[in-house]
């Protein structure tokens, strides 16, 4: 039925181009989706979940808006999942795309244009609908008003309303992978949008769509999301299962320890602890002893998110590669991880961790194929030494690393004067500033700072308030940074916003990398999306080519998400492979009763 839908409404698009036109309900940027168009749910939610309870989660820092994609300020916790996508994917697969505010598609087999069926049920939360006017209004909004590195990726693409409930994507450029981004665009009400800019903050919520809407905030302090009780798509199989709490409150909090007491207090419902020293030793006391606060170490097979330090290699005291080795050799991992970390961590030493596309021994034929045009351009090391973080002894005396550090900086121009590592020709001093967010831990800081310092270089630190940090992130007003990395399950093509020399003032790109070698493998890896034999190679060595740079400072990674709850929720017996689950949990009033009253 689904399908002699969508060929009917078909006949009122636009005359037909000469590619191969094909139907679809579902994509997968790899292979085909998992689940077929008649399944009725995802396999890790319970379908019968009882809707109902409330749930307390935290923030830190503070919010002043609620516009996620406001230029300026700090949007509250969640707005980026106000508004319903035409996709939505899946958490146990990478890549798979399965309709939401859509009904199917029809497109051309290269992926250059697409013509989308809008569900006719699709409604805002003022109860009017969701037309193709609205997707296309959307995508003008973000095209005009949005950050820049989204006009650069869909320069000269359009966006059509070509009949009241189908909108036609046609792209400039053939690209499978960017298609299926643009699938999943939040769509908002061109009702409200038209009278508001994109690029500013919102001082009250906007109308929206969704499984929640916000109902109660006081700026900066806290916000509470109701589970709207008429949503259109509750039923549908991508949402089955899922949003099961009627309120999902945020409280902020200035100091991460802060937090963490009030948690243990039962002032908010779950946390995700990030860090390994609190986690093996203050987890503890009679509501762990008594069982009413769990926790909880699942191991994560997945890609897995890394930690680095960002070097912005726009400042000249960076721009030296041995200079960034330097330091990275005096950043002793192994004792920080015995002294401090108790020894949860394990070393970052790719982008693409804990995946095949993962740089591993040296370069085969394929990857030297990648690379020898550009072997002139490119650090000697790539050719012939896997890439592998500094390691130490772990004892807290890394003299072997601090000599190999002070090697690199006697030959880079930076020599020891009075105890100072200065520039041979200027005489000027080794210096930077490390920008931190305040409230959180940072006890590797002092260590990594005294090796530093054992070199001659001298490291500041600057501890800013969360708006402040994201303010100096956007304008590149920083020295080093910390930065976490996304986890990438394959090299895709949003590659391109992290290193691409185009994106250069995007703040995604953190150390301000312009470089040719990774413009032309980005290039390459764009071309080859759905090619797993071409992504193989082409990920690996552009993995050889960041890592080899020093662009960042490889820091940490955790295999395990470690997770503290009160004992009143209940999940479905599957784990998603690609997230928490958060979104299938369900309140259990029975066990619930159990606690003490002021934590039910």
């Amino acid at each position: 039925m689904l399908r002699f839908i969508c060929l009917l409404l078909a006949f009122s698009a636009l005359p037909l181009q000469a590619q191969t036109l094909r139907q679809g309900y579902a994509f997968a940027v790899l292979g085909e989706p998992k689940y077929p168009a008649s399944f009725s749910h995802f396999d890790y939610v319970n379908p019968t979940a009882p809707k109902g309870g409330n749930i307390t989660l935290s923030a830190t820092g503070t919010f002043d808006n609620f516009n996620r994609y406001a230029l300026r300020g700090v949007a509250a916790a969640r707005t980026e999942s106000l508004y319903d996508t035409l996709y939505v994917t899946s958490d146990d697969e990478p890549g798979s795309y399965y309709p939401l505010l859509a009904l199917g598609a029809r497109y051309a087999d290269d992926f250059s244009w697409a013509e989308i069926t809008l569900n006719p049920q699709a409604r805002f939360h003022d109860g009017s609908p969701v037309t193709a006017r609205d997707v296309a209004f959307t995508f003008h909004k973000f095209m005009t008003e949005g950050v820049p590195q989204f006009r650069l990726v869909y320069k000269g693409a359009t966006v059509t309303a070509v009949a009241p409930l189908t909108v036609r994507i046609t792209l400039a450029e053939t690209n499978k992978e960017n298609m299926l981004s643009l699938f999943t665009l939040p769509v908002m009400p061109a009702s409200f949008w038209a009278h508001h800019k994109l690029s500013d903050p919102l001082a009250t919520p906007p109308l929206a769509g969704g499984p929640y809407r916000i109902t109660s905030w006081k700026m900066g302090q806290y916000v509470i999301y109701s589970r709207v009780k008429n949503y259109w798509a509750a039923n549908l199989p991508v949402n089955r299962g899922r949003w099961n709490f009627d309120t999902l409150r945020y409280d902020y909090y200035l100091d991460d320890n802060v937090a963490f007491e009030a948690f243990k207090a039962g002032a908010f419902d779950l946390r995700q602890e990030g860090d390994a020293k609190n986690w093996a030793t203050r987890y503890v006391g009679k509501n762990f002893n008594r069982g009413y606060i769990l926790k909880e170490e699942p191991k994560n097979e997945s890609a897995q998110d890394t930690r680095w330090l960002a070097f912005n290699i726009q400042r000249p005291v960076f721009a030296d590669r041995r200079v960034r080795q330097a330091i990275t050799l005096a950043f002793d991992f192994e004792w920080m991880n015995k002294a401090l970390f108790y020894g949860a961590y394990s070393r970052a030493s790719s982008y693409f961790q804990n995946t095949d596309y993962a740089a591993r021994g040296k370069p085969d034929s394929a990857e030297l194929a990648l690379l020898e045009p550009f072997r002139a351009d490119l650090p000697p090391e790539i050719f012939t030494t896997p890439f592998r973080p500094p390691a130490s002894a772990g004892d807290g005396f890394d003299r072997a690393n601090l000599l190999a550090a002070s090697r690199l900086l006697d030959s880079a121009g930076w020599v020891i004067k009075n105890q100072r590592r200065v520039n041979a020709k200027t005489g000027k001093p080794l210096s930077f500033e490390l920008l931190l967010s305040s409230g959180s831990n940072n006890q590797w800081v002092l260590p990594f700072q005294h090796n530093l310092a054992r070199l001659g270089i001298r490291m500041s630190i600057r501890q800013v308030d969360r708006s402040q940090l994201t303010n100096r992130m956007r304008s590149r007003d920083y020295d080093m940074m910390p930065r976490l990395w996304q986890a990438q399950p394959w090299p895709s093509s949003d590659l391109s916003i992290s290193w691409a020399s185009e994106y250069i003032n995007s703040s995604y790109n953190a150390p301000g990398v312009q470089s040719p070698v990774i413009d032309a493998l980005i290039a390459k890896i764009t071309a080859a999306q759905g090619d797993e034999a071409a992504l193989l190679p082409l990920g690996r060595a552009l993995d050889r080519v960041l890592t080899w740079n020093y662009y960042m400072l490889p820091m940490w990674y955790m295999g395990e998400d470690r997770v503290a709850r009160w004992d009143k929720f209940s999940r479905p017996a599957v784990r998603p492979i690609y997230s928490l689950g958060f979104d299938t949990w369900w309140y259990d009033a029975r066990k619930a009763a159990r606690l003490p009253a002021g934590q039910r």
